[in-house]
């Protein structure tokens, strides 16, 4: 989403246009959920997908016979056999899609709102009409909504939208799926969480290159410079070198940071939990055996940190799905992450608590 919404501006920059495709709403079987987005260009190349198959196809067909006069409109696309019989994959179901051209030269603030937006990471929520029958709104009418609901920007529209589109909207604070509601769609963007690993060797370096496809923006905090280069993590946001217990007491942790402790030793993973598990993250959760947790369990009790609290670490770390792998640990770790955040803290396939074992 923060690269197609990049790529429209630079390219409305530089005098081409450029036909924007948002999936807003789905009913039954459909290769894309609402939120989907596809970047359609003159040449007849893309970027993004609406989930491939006949049916982006067609999307992308109509989307280029706009370039010459079209206006935005919302398309109706029956996934039948007109779609799925070539591939022999006929989901069924029903996608709208807006498709959008956009030329040089026209109001652009929307999307530099909506680009500020994504790149802060804050939360969000458009809500675009596609049913205008059902809303008794002009379609697309779109809206970008902070979570309390105030308009930050409008297109296709110069209307406020009604009370009941506001009181439609999802709270973003529950992390909603899209969804809609009379002739409504309410695509939600929440809040990016941060990832703070502590330790950039193999298993760090791992989780860290794969973690912002999936939401997260990476910190990575190590006491070798060599493991905190770009050339390791080049796409983390902040790169640390420090001895660790203090660089950790100086760090902002948030209700919003997820902290995963993967150092090269006992001591210093000792030592990163001491310094992040009371200090209000999200999640904070540490790699190791079952024997080395217990003991490290152990110290801290004996410096003051309460069974309560160590009761929320996540340790040892992953889902179980019998890895072997630096890579497939690093995608327990990542299924681990990604159903505590989309889950509101539950995570199925998790491992028992090591606390069961100091209890026994």
């Amino acid at each position: 989403m923060r690269e197609l919404v990049a790529q429209i501006l630079t390219r409305l920059a530089a005098g081409q246009p450029v036909v924007y495709c948002r999936l807003v709403e789905t009913r039954g079987s459909t290769p894309q959920k609402p939120g989907a987005a596809m970047l359609v260009f003159p040449d007849g190349s893309q970027a993004g997908t609406l989930g491939g198959g006949c049916v982006e196809a067609e999307v992308k067909r109509r989307a280029l016979a706009t370039f010459a006069a079209g206006e935005a409109e919302i398309l109706t696309f029956q996934l039948d056999n007109d779609y799925g019989w070539d591939d022999g994959l006929i989901c069924g179901g029903r996608m709208q899609v807006l498709v959008e051209p956009l030329r040089p030269g026209e109001d652009a603030s929307y999307f530099e709102q909506l680009h500020a937006l994504i790149t802060t990471g804050a939360a969000f929520c458009e809500a675009i009409v596609f049913d205008a029958q059902k809303s008794g709104l002009k379609a697309p009418s779109c809206w970008l909504l902070n979570p309390a609901g105030i308009v930050l920007a409008a297109r296709h529209t110069s209307a406020a939208p009604p009370t009941s589109v506001i009181e439609s909207m999802p709270a973003l604070a529950d992390r909603p799926r899209p969804s809609n509601a009379n002739g409504v769609a309410y695509l939600p963007m929440l809040e990016r969480c941060r990832l703070l690993i502590v330790g950039g060797g193999h298993l760090g370096q791992a989780v860290g290159n794969l973690a912002p496809d999936l939401g997260f923006d990476v910190w990575v905090v190590d006491d070798r410079q060599e493991y905190v280069s770009p050339e390791r993590f080049p796409r983390a946001e902040r790169l640390i070198c420090g001895e660790i217990g203090p660089t950790l007491k100086q760090l902002d942790v948030t209700a919003n940071t997820y902290c995963l402790i993967v150092t090269r030793g006992h001591n210093h993973d000792e030592e990163a939990l001491f310094h992040l598990c009371d200090r209000g993250a999200r999640y904070v959760g540490m790699i190791g055996s079952r024997r080395k947790i217990k003991l490290i369990f152990d110290d801290l009790e004996a410096e003051g940190v309460s069974p309560e609290t160590l009761a929320k670490v996540y340790a040892p770390l992953g889902i179980d799905i019998g890895s072997q792998t630096v890579m497939e640990i690093a995608i327990s770790i990542l299924a681990e992450l990604i159903a505590h955040r989309n889950r509101n803290g539950e995570v199925p396939g998790r491992p028992a608590s090591v606390l069961a074992d100091i209890q026994d």
